[in-house]
């Protein structure tokens, strides 16, 4: 096996070839003066099965067209399979026709990475993991949800409560609490789909007075979602709120508006590198891996 770090992971790529004791095969990339994208693979692995490790974050559209480049070139330079880990999957929020006339951009991205000739898929906390029933070849999300929770475990929390911010991550939740040996809870999010306002509420009462509070989620991008669960756990008294994401897509102000409703910390893993990045998903991808 050869492990590629892409130029959106680099330091990741490495590590999961620490955690594997593979060989790396580097990429040498740079930009034309006209905005076009130069690769070029830096060793041989013809007959070898070759990962590339690219995540597909902000600037979501450059780091896809080199990973489709990436894979495209490895298959064409000999590579028997070819696995793409892409620890952020861009484009999976729109993974369905929700107003008439949009692109359903998730499945133009899944046709985009089989035509060119990728042999397996592994990403992180997949938006819907029904969108893995799209993929002709094998296709995995993992969860970061464990590392998640063994982060927060090593802290001196105060009567811990974990909470998911929405409807759709209650699981998430309760594999987090499971490592704390405490409750959780969801709260219901409503969004609309025109303007994009989000409103949420408690789907059941719970209380968190005096007591530290984790929410967790997959993804941070406005942070929008996260402020009204602080709000919400705030009136309802809770002590410390920590936030804790797979992914952190961080749009700009995110991080300032989460702090200035009241959390104490934000941690993520490095799905997408960040300044909240403590969490490395690299054991994770290994073991997957090693699978085959």
């Amino acid at each position: 096996m050869i492990i590629v770090p892409g130029p959106s992971s680099e330091e990741l790529g490495r590590k999961v070839a620490w955690e594997l004791r593979e060989k790396i095969v580097a990429l040498e990339y740079k930009n034309f003066p006209d905005g076009e994208n130069y690769l070029r693979f830096t060793g041989e692995f013809k007959d070898e099965d070759v990962v590339i490790v690219q995540t597909t974050g902000p600037p979501q559209d450059t780091n896809l067209i080199k990973l489709l480049f990436m894979i495209e070139t490895a298959k064409g330079l000999g590579a028997k399979k070819v696995v793409a880990v892409l620890p952020y999957f861009a484009y999976a929020r729109q993974d369905e026709r929700y107003r008439p006339g949009e692109v359903v951009s998730a499945e133009v991205v899944i046709d985009l990475l089989e035509k060119a000739g990728l042999d397996g898929f592994v990403t992180f906390d997949i938006h819907n993991p029904e969108l893995l029933g799209k993929f002709k070849i094998r296709a995995t999300s993992l969860t970061a949800m464990p590392l998640i929770g063994e982060y927060f475990s090593r802290l001196n929390l105060k009567k811990p409560f974990v909470l998911a911010p929405d409807q759709e991550a209650p699981r998430r939740a309760e594999i987090v609490a499971g490592i704390l040996g405490c409750e959780h809870s969801w709260l219901d999010k409503f969004r609309d789909r025109i303007t994009g306002e989000i409103r949420s509420e408690i789907h059941e009462d719970f209380d968190v007075s005096g007591r530290d509070i984790i929410i967790v989620d997959d993804i941070i991008s406005t942070g929008k979602t996260i402020v009204n669960a602080v709000e919400i756990l705030r009136k309802k008294g809770a002590a410390n709120i920590y936030v804790g994401c797979t992914h952190p897509v961080l749009a700009p102000g995110a991080l300032e508006r989460i702090a200035g409703a009241g959390a104490k910390e934000v941690v993520s893993t490095d799905s997408i590198p960040s300044s909240i990045s403590k969490i490395s998903l690299a054991p994770l991808i290994a073991e997957e891996l090693r699978k085959g």
